[in-house]
């Protein structure tokens, strides 16, 4: 597959597109995992544009990846990988609280965080501690107990598989709980307008506590992925899958180097070398003791990329 990529790599002469060939990707997942493939670092839009256009002509496979805090990646990917890393100037953009802020999909949610505690902005203490980019977090309509990204977007830019740029307000219906129901196969989301609810100095103090909260409950300091299951239907949005498996006592519970945390059971730590398969194979075990024993399918949150 390697001599193949490079074979076809060596006619990619797009500007403002970095490639690399059988790259680590340990660093592309915020577990850690085992897994190499070929990545296509994007620093501008229209580089975007033209990869999206050339990728699609030559039905060459791709997958947007970001900070990989809910992916799954395989030790050896049969597709590329596509990286947003557009310039953003923070002091430019985020020195004053605005109405709105129009932002690259590249930026990191722990920077937006620090601006809603910096200036008090109602509505963005839902994404607190969540190690995100901001495409990754509205492509998944990510949140916390305290509510969902979807609250505070107004419009997503995309960039569809043939290299159009659509501009989407979003309206009710787009979104559900850790799902977007707008964006079609091969689109990419490159950048949204955000706003927020208002501005209250309690949402400084509410965030700061959430945060703390979050460190303490939850293994954040360690490699994994973020919670492993979706709640059941039915059940509140508060990760209740962990409180299942802790109740059977299952924390701790180990396949190769991915165990079940001992913090907060919806979450697995790679001890080691962890690879896709051992996370899969700890699943399917938690899935079917959980089913055994309550009668509940619980679907997983992480994607398998």
């Amino acid at each position: 597959m390697s001599s193949k990529r490079s074979e076809y790599f060596s006619s990619f002469k797009i500007k403002d597109a970095e490639v690399e060939i059988d790259a680590d990707l340990k660093l592309f997942s915020t577990m850690r995992l085992q897994a190499h493939g070929d990545v296509i670092t994007l620093r501008s839009v229209e580089s975007l544009q033209n990869t999206l256009k050339k990728l699609t002509l030559d039905q060459v496979p791709y997958r947007v990846i970001g900070w990989g805090a809910n992916a799954l990646l395989p030790e050896e990917s049969d597709h590329i990988y596509l990286k947003l890393a557009f310039d953003f100037d923070k002091k430019k953009y985020l020195q004053a609280a605005r109405e709105s802020y129009h932002l690259p999909a590249s930026v990191s949610l722990s920077v937006l965080s620090s601006h809603a505690v910096k200036f008090g902005l109602k509505g963005w203490e839902v994404f607190t501690g969540i190690p995100a980019s901001l495409g990754g977090a509205l492509y998944m309509n990510a949140g916390t107990n305290l509510g969902e990204i979807s609250q505070v977007v107004e419009k997503v830019y995309i960039a569809t598989s043939k290299g159009e740029l659509i501009t989407r307000e979003i309206k009710d219906g787009d979104y559900s709980y850790r799902k977007n129901h707008y964006l079609k196969a091969g689109d990419v989301i490159y950048a949204a307008d955000l706003k927020h609810l208002g501005v209250d100095p309690a949402v400084s103090v509410k965030i700061r506590e959430y945060l703390a909260l979050r460190n303490k409950t939850q293994p954040l300091k360690e490699f994994t992925c973020g919670c492993i299951f979706k709640n059941a239907e039915g059940f509140q949005r508060s990760c209740r899958a962990g409180h299942h498996i802790d109740i059977m006592g299952l924390k701790g519970s180990r396949v190769g180097d991915v165990e079940v945390s001992a913090k907060h059971a919806n979450f697995m730590v790679n001890r080691d070398r962890a690879t896709r398969l051992q996370v899969e194979g700890l699943m399917t075990l938690l899935q079917e003791e959980m089913k055994m024993s309550l009668g509940i399918n619980f679907e997983t949150e992480v994607e398998k990329f």
